[in-house]
Protein backbone atom coordinates (compact mmCIF):
# COMPACT_ATOMS: atom_id res chain seq x y z
CA UNK A 1 0.00 0.00 0.00
CA UNK A 2 1.62 3.38 -0.87
CA UNK A 3 1.35 6.13 1.27
CA UNK A 4 1.56 9.87 1.06
CA UNK A 5 4.22 11.50 3.00
CA UNK A 6 4.83 15.20 3.39
CA UNK A 7 6.47 16.61 0.56
CA UNK A 8 8.20 19.90 0.27
CA UNK A 9 10.23 19.98 -2.35
CA UNK A 10 8.98 21.43 -6.40
CA UNK A 11 7.51 18.46 -8.24
CA UNK A 12 10.18 17.87 -10.77
CA UNK A 13 8.08 16.11 -13.73
CA UNK A 14 4.58 15.11 -14.73
CA UNK A 15 5.77 11.55 -13.90
CA UNK A 16 6.14 12.77 -10.57
CA UNK A 17 2.92 14.05 -10.45
CA UNK A 18 1.25 11.23 -11.85
CA UNK A 19 2.65 8.58 -9.00
CA UNK A 20 1.91 11.36 -6.44
CA UNK A 21 -1.85 11.37 -7.66
CA UNK A 22 -1.28 7.46 -7.64
CA UNK A 23 -1.06 7.35 -3.77
CA UNK A 24 -3.59 7.90 -1.09
CA UNK A 25 -6.86 8.17 -0.93
CA UNK A 26 -6.62 5.46 -4.49
CA UNK A 27 -4.93 2.42 -2.69
CA UNK A 28 -8.09 0.97 -1.87
CA UNK A 29 -8.99 0.65 -5.92
CA UNK A 30 -11.06 4.07 -5.16
CA UNK A 31 -9.62 5.42 -8.55
CA UNK A 32 -11.63 7.50 -10.84
CA UNK A 33 -11.41 4.73 -13.71
CA UNK A 34 -13.55 2.48 -11.13
CA UNK A 35 -15.69 5.48 -10.51
CA UNK A 36 -16.60 5.78 -13.94
CA UNK A 37 -16.55 1.92 -14.66
CA UNK A 38 -18.84 1.95 -11.52
CA UNK A 39 -21.31 4.33 -13.52
CA UNK A 40 -20.78 2.61 -16.96
CA UNK A 41 -19.17 5.15 -18.35
CA UNK A 42 -15.79 3.22 -19.31
CA UNK A 43 -14.68 3.65 -22.14
CA UNK A 44 -15.35 7.33 -21.98
CA UNK A 45 -15.77 8.35 -25.82
CA UNK A 46 -16.11 11.77 -27.23
CA UNK A 47 -19.24 12.89 -28.34
CA UNK A 48 -18.22 15.18 -31.31
CA UNK A 49 -15.30 17.16 -32.44
CA UNK A 50 -16.02 20.89 -32.12
CA UNK A 51 -13.46 23.05 -29.96
CA UNK A 52 -9.86 23.23 -30.82
CA UNK A 53 -8.32 24.38 -27.42
CA UNK A 54 -4.54 25.97 -28.42
CA UNK A 55 -1.70 26.63 -25.45
CA UNK A 56 0.14 29.67 -27.45
CA UNK A 57 2.77 29.11 -24.79
CA UNK A 58 3.70 29.10 -21.19
CA UNK A 59 5.06 32.65 -21.08
CA UNK A 60 3.28 34.60 -18.72
CA UNK A 61 3.62 38.25 -17.27
CA UNK A 62 2.23 36.60 -14.20
CA UNK A 63 3.15 33.63 -11.79
CA UNK A 64 -0.18 32.65 -9.95
CA UNK A 65 -0.33 30.37 -7.58
CA UNK A 66 -2.69 28.23 -8.68
CA UNK A 67 -1.46 27.79 -12.01
CA UNK A 68 -1.76 23.93 -13.70
CA UNK A 69 0.47 25.73 -16.86
CA UNK A 70 3.01 26.69 -14.35
CA UNK A 71 3.36 30.00 -16.58
CA UNK A 72 5.70 32.79 -15.89
CA UNK A 73 8.04 35.25 -17.31
CA UNK A 74 10.96 32.57 -17.58
CA UNK A 75 9.07 29.92 -19.45
CA UNK A 76 10.77 29.99 -23.20
CA UNK A 77 8.17 26.95 -24.80
CA UNK A 78 6.37 29.05 -27.31
CA UNK A 79 4.29 27.69 -30.26
CA UNK A 80 5.51 28.86 -33.48
CA UNK A 81 3.68 29.94 -36.67
CA UNK A 82 4.76 26.38 -38.73
CA UNK A 83 2.73 24.54 -36.20
CA UNK A 84 0.26 27.59 -36.12
CA UNK A 85 0.12 26.74 -39.87
CA UNK A 86 -0.79 23.31 -39.19
CA UNK A 87 -3.37 24.42 -36.75
CA UNK A 88 -5.59 26.90 -39.35
CA UNK A 89 -5.12 23.65 -41.58
CA UNK A 90 -7.07 22.04 -39.08
CA UNK A 91 -9.74 24.61 -38.83
CA UNK A 92 -10.13 25.38 -42.56
CA UNK A 93 -10.25 21.58 -43.19
CA UNK A 94 -12.46 20.13 -40.36
CA UNK A 95 -16.15 21.45 -38.21
CA UNK A 96 -13.83 23.37 -35.93
CA UNK A 97 -16.88 25.59 -34.14
CA UNK A 98 -14.79 26.97 -31.90
CA UNK A 99 -11.05 28.45 -31.16
CA UNK A 100 -9.87 28.38 -27.60
CA UNK A 101 -6.51 30.63 -27.52
CA UNK A 102 -4.64 29.80 -23.87
CA UNK A 103 -1.46 29.98 -22.78
CA UNK A 104 0.33 31.66 -20.33
CA UNK A 105 -0.68 34.79 -21.60
CA UNK A 106 -1.59 34.04 -25.22
CA UNK A 107 -0.87 37.57 -26.26
CA UNK A 108 2.64 36.86 -25.51
CA UNK A 109 3.39 35.08 -28.46
CA UNK A 110 4.78 37.07 -31.17
CA UNK A 111 2.45 35.74 -33.73
CA UNK A 112 -0.76 36.05 -31.38
CA UNK A 113 -2.52 38.69 -34.02
CA UNK A 114 -1.33 36.70 -36.95
CA UNK A 115 -2.81 33.41 -36.21
CA UNK A 116 -6.21 35.41 -34.88
CA UNK A 117 -6.62 37.73 -37.95
CA UNK A 118 -6.05 34.37 -39.99
CA UNK A 119 -8.32 32.00 -38.03
CA UNK A 120 -10.84 34.97 -39.05
CA UNK A 121 -10.16 34.67 -42.46
CA UNK A 122 -10.86 31.44 -42.27
CA UNK A 123 -14.62 32.06 -40.99
CA UNK A 124 -16.52 35.33 -39.36
CA UNK A 125 -18.33 32.41 -37.63
CA UNK A 126 -16.09 30.98 -35.84
CA UNK A 127 -16.09 31.31 -32.09
CA UNK A 128 -12.25 32.43 -31.33
CA UNK A 129 -11.70 32.89 -27.45
CA UNK A 130 -8.87 34.30 -25.71
CA UNK A 131 -8.07 33.84 -22.54
CA UNK A 132 -6.70 36.94 -20.97
CA UNK A 133 -4.78 37.40 -17.98
CA UNK A 134 -6.48 41.16 -17.88
CA UNK A 135 -2.80 42.49 -16.50
CA UNK A 136 -1.25 41.58 -19.68
CA UNK A 137 -3.18 44.91 -21.70
CA UNK A 138 -1.54 46.98 -18.94
CA UNK A 139 1.83 45.08 -19.10
CA UNK A 140 3.40 47.32 -21.71
CA UNK A 141 2.61 49.66 -24.23
CA UNK A 142 2.04 47.10 -27.07
CA UNK A 143 -0.38 45.47 -25.76
CA UNK A 144 -2.14 48.71 -24.67
CA UNK A 145 -4.31 48.05 -28.05
CA UNK A 146 -5.48 44.73 -27.46
CA UNK A 147 -8.95 45.78 -26.45
CA UNK A 148 -9.38 47.55 -29.80
CA UNK A 149 -7.33 44.25 -31.39
CA UNK A 150 -10.64 41.56 -29.96
CA UNK A 151 -12.92 44.14 -30.98
CA UNK A 152 -12.08 43.85 -34.99
CA UNK A 153 -11.84 39.97 -34.90
CA UNK A 154 -14.89 39.27 -32.61
CA UNK A 155 -12.88 37.65 -29.84
CA UNK A 156 -14.94 36.51 -26.75
CA UNK A 157 -12.85 37.29 -23.81
CA UNK A 158 -12.43 34.44 -20.87
CA UNK A 159 -10.47 36.12 -18.10
CA UNK A 160 -9.50 35.14 -14.50
CA UNK A 161 -10.81 37.08 -11.36
CA UNK A 162 -10.34 35.47 -8.53
CA UNK A 163 -12.37 37.49 -5.77
CA UNK A 164 -13.78 40.78 -6.31
CA UNK A 165 -11.52 42.41 -3.48
CA UNK A 166 -8.23 42.84 -3.79
CA UNK A 167 -6.53 40.85 -0.90
CA UNK A 168 -8.19 37.78 -1.82
CA UNK A 169 -7.11 38.50 -5.39
CA UNK A 170 -3.24 39.17 -4.95
CA UNK A 171 -2.49 36.27 -2.67
CA UNK A 172 -4.05 34.44 -5.64
CA UNK A 173 -2.11 36.28 -8.49
CA UNK A 174 0.87 38.63 -7.16
CA UNK A 175 0.47 42.37 -5.58
CA UNK A 176 -1.15 44.77 -7.11
CA UNK A 177 -3.01 42.43 -10.04
CA UNK A 178 -6.49 43.16 -8.90
CA UNK A 179 -6.15 46.76 -9.03
CA UNK A 180 -4.50 46.42 -12.69
CA UNK A 181 -7.33 43.47 -13.51
CA UNK A 182 -10.08 46.77 -12.59
CA UNK A 183 -8.38 48.59 -14.56
CA UNK A 184 -7.95 46.22 -17.94
CA UNK A 185 -11.79 45.39 -17.42
CA UNK A 186 -13.05 48.86 -17.03
CA UNK A 187 -10.98 49.60 -20.79
CA UNK A 188 -12.67 46.28 -21.73
CA UNK A 189 -16.18 48.24 -21.03
CA UNK A 190 -15.37 51.10 -22.64
CA UNK A 191 -14.52 49.40 -25.61
CA UNK A 192 -18.34 47.52 -25.36
CA UNK A 193 -17.10 43.82 -23.90
CA UNK A 194 -19.86 42.91 -21.42
CA UNK A 195 -22.00 45.67 -22.36
CA UNK A 196 -25.85 45.14 -23.50
CA UNK A 197 -26.60 45.21 -27.21
CA UNK A 198 -23.15 45.26 -28.40
CA UNK A 199 -22.65 41.41 -29.02
CA UNK A 200 -19.02 41.80 -27.48
CA UNK A 201 -19.07 39.13 -24.60
CA UNK A 202 -16.57 39.05 -21.36
CA UNK A 203 -17.29 36.20 -19.05
CA UNK A 204 -14.83 35.82 -16.11
CA UNK A 205 -13.78 32.85 -14.32
CA UNK A 206 -13.61 32.12 -10.41
CA UNK A 207 -10.84 29.51 -9.15
CA UNK A 208 -10.71 28.94 -5.33
CA UNK A 209 -8.24 30.36 -3.58
CA UNK A 210 -7.60 27.05 -1.48
CA UNK A 211 -8.04 23.50 -0.77
CA UNK A 212 -12.15 23.70 -1.23
CA UNK A 213 -14.22 23.38 -4.21
CA UNK A 214 -16.63 26.47 -5.93
CA UNK A 215 -19.46 27.77 -4.00
CA UNK A 216 -22.67 27.54 -6.31
CA UNK A 217 -21.97 29.39 -9.71
CA UNK A 218 -24.98 31.08 -9.96
CA UNK A 219 -24.60 32.52 -6.67
CA UNK A 220 -20.92 33.71 -7.21
CA UNK A 221 -22.00 35.81 -10.49
CA UNK A 222 -24.29 37.84 -8.76
CA UNK A 223 -22.68 38.47 -6.44
CA UNK A 224 -19.61 39.25 -8.66
CA UNK A 225 -21.81 41.19 -10.44
CA UNK A 226 -23.29 43.45 -7.71
CA UNK A 227 -20.06 43.83 -6.01
CA UNK A 228 -17.82 44.92 -9.39
CA UNK A 229 -20.88 46.84 -10.80
CA UNK A 230 -21.50 49.08 -7.38
CA UNK A 231 -17.97 49.90 -6.41
CA UNK A 232 -15.95 49.81 -9.75
CA UNK A 233 -19.12 50.54 -12.45
CA UNK A 234 -17.76 47.26 -14.31
CA UNK A 235 -20.12 45.25 -16.56
CA UNK A 236 -19.57 41.23 -17.75
CA UNK A 237 -22.06 38.81 -19.41
CA UNK A 238 -21.02 35.36 -17.29
CA UNK A 239 -19.09 33.71 -14.25
CA UNK A 240 -17.47 30.11 -14.69
CA UNK A 241 -16.47 28.77 -11.81
CA UNK A 242 -13.82 26.38 -12.33
CA UNK A 243 -12.64 23.68 -9.69
CA UNK A 244 -8.65 23.47 -9.26
CA UNK A 245 -6.82 20.47 -10.63
CA UNK A 246 -4.25 18.83 -8.70
CA UNK A 247 -2.01 19.66 -11.33
CA UNK A 248 1.25 21.74 -11.44
CA UNK A 249 1.60 24.67 -8.42
CA UNK A 250 -1.70 23.63 -7.46
CA UNK A 251 -0.71 20.10 -6.56
CA UNK A 252 2.49 21.46 -5.19
CA UNK A 253 0.66 23.61 -2.80
CA UNK A 254 -1.67 20.93 -1.81
CA UNK A 255 1.09 18.50 -0.37
CA UNK A 256 3.28 21.79 0.91
CA UNK A 257 -0.14 22.29 3.36
CA UNK A 258 -0.63 19.06 4.03
CA UNK A 259 -4.14 19.23 2.44
CA UNK A 260 -3.90 16.80 -0.43
CA UNK A 261 -5.41 13.89 0.79
CA UNK A 262 -8.60 15.57 2.68
CA UNK A 263 -9.00 17.60 -0.95
CA UNK A 264 -8.74 14.72 -2.75
CA UNK A 265 -11.07 12.55 -1.12
CA UNK A 266 -13.80 15.92 -1.17
CA UNK A 267 -13.47 15.51 -4.58
CA UNK A 268 -14.32 11.98 -4.42
CA UNK A 269 -17.27 12.15 -2.29
CA UNK A 270 -18.65 14.90 -4.78
CA UNK A 271 -18.42 12.51 -8.00
CA UNK A 272 -21.40 13.34 -9.47
CA UNK A 273 -22.16 10.88 -12.73
CA UNK A 274 -24.15 13.34 -14.43
CA UNK A 275 -21.36 16.49 -14.21
CA UNK A 276 -19.20 13.12 -15.73
CA UNK A 277 -21.22 12.90 -18.66
CA UNK A 278 -20.73 16.38 -19.66
CA UNK A 279 -16.87 16.86 -19.39
CA UNK A 280 -15.15 19.08 -22.12
CA UNK A 281 -12.82 16.29 -23.16
CA UNK A 282 -16.06 14.91 -24.91
CA UNK A 283 -15.90 17.64 -27.70
CA UNK A 284 -12.64 19.34 -27.33
CA UNK A 285 -9.38 18.43 -28.18
CA UNK A 286 -6.33 20.17 -26.93
CA UNK A 287 -3.46 21.23 -28.77
CA UNK A 288 0.37 21.92 -26.97
CA UNK A 289 2.18 24.50 -27.64
CA UNK A 290 4.65 21.97 -29.72
CA UNK A 291 1.90 20.53 -31.43
CA UNK A 292 0.85 17.21 -29.75
CA UNK A 293 -2.78 16.48 -28.85
CA UNK A 294 -4.08 15.97 -26.26
CA UNK A 295 -7.58 15.36 -24.74
CA UNK A 296 -7.35 18.26 -22.11
CA UNK A 297 -5.36 21.25 -20.75
CA UNK A 298 -4.93 19.31 -17.84
CA UNK A 299 -3.89 16.02 -19.70
CA UNK A 300 -1.38 18.22 -21.45
CA UNK A 301 0.32 19.75 -18.28
CA UNK A 302 0.56 16.05 -17.07
CA UNK A 303 2.04 14.99 -20.82
CA UNK A 304 -1.03 12.23 -21.34
CA UNK A 305 -1.29 12.08 -24.72
CA UNK A 306 -3.93 11.35 -26.92
CA UNK A 307 -4.97 7.71 -27.49
CA UNK A 308 -4.50 7.64 -31.36
CA UNK A 309 -1.45 6.41 -33.14
CA UNK A 310 -1.60 7.75 -35.47
CA UNK A 311 -2.85 10.82 -34.41
CA UNK A 312 -0.93 12.49 -31.65
CA UNK A 313 0.07 15.70 -33.36
CA UNK A 314 -1.60 18.73 -35.45
CA UNK A 315 0.09 17.62 -38.58
CA UNK A 316 -1.07 13.89 -38.25
CA UNK A 317 -4.52 15.37 -37.49
CA UNK A 318 -7.09 12.35 -38.14
CA UNK A 319 -11.03 13.47 -37.65
CA UNK A 320 -12.29 10.12 -37.51
CA UNK A 321 -9.99 8.61 -35.50
CA UNK A 322 -10.12 11.48 -32.92
CA UNK A 323 -13.66 11.16 -32.87
CA UNK A 324 -13.36 7.56 -31.81
CA UNK A 325 -10.78 7.69 -29.55
CA UNK A 326 -10.77 6.72 -25.79
CA UNK A 327 -10.39 9.54 -23.36
CA UNK A 328 -7.14 9.43 -21.44
CA UNK A 329 -7.90 9.00 -17.43
CA UNK A 330 -6.62 9.76 -14.42
CA UNK A 331 -7.72 10.64 -10.75
CA UNK A 332 -7.08 14.33 -11.23
CA UNK A 333 -9.87 14.09 -13.57
CA UNK A 334 -12.39 13.78 -10.22
CA UNK A 335 -11.84 17.84 -10.10
CA UNK A 336 -14.09 18.07 -13.58
CA UNK A 337 -16.86 15.59 -11.65
CA UNK A 338 -17.42 16.87 -8.23
CA UNK A 339 -20.29 18.47 -7.73
CA UNK A 340 -21.96 20.68 -10.71
CA UNK A 341 -18.65 19.36 -12.54
CA UNK A 342 -16.24 21.64 -13.89
CA UNK A 343 -14.64 23.34 -17.74
CA UNK A 344 -13.23 25.72 -19.14
CA UNK A 345 -16.25 27.22 -19.31
CA UNK A 346 -17.66 26.47 -15.49
CA UNK A 347 -20.11 23.99 -14.40
CA UNK A 348 -21.14 21.40 -16.95
CA UNK A 349 -24.63 21.33 -14.96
Amino acid sequence: MKSLKAQHHRLSSPQEEIAVLEMAPFDEGNSFVSKMNESGLIPLKPTQVEILQINMGKMCNQVCKHCHVDAGPDRKEIMDRETMKECLQVIRKNEIKTVDLTGGAPEMNPDFRWFVAEIRKISQQIKIIVRCNLTIILANPKFHDLPEFYKKHKLEVVSSLPYFTASKTDSQRGDGVFEKSIQALQLLNKHGYGMADTGLILNLVYNPSGAFMPASQEGLELEFKKRLGAKYGIHFNSLFAITNLPVSRFLEYLLRSGNYQDYMEKLVSSFNVQAAQGVMCRNTISVGWDGKLYDCDFNQMLELEVACQDSRHISEWNQKSLADREIVLNNHCFGCTAGAGSSCGGTTL
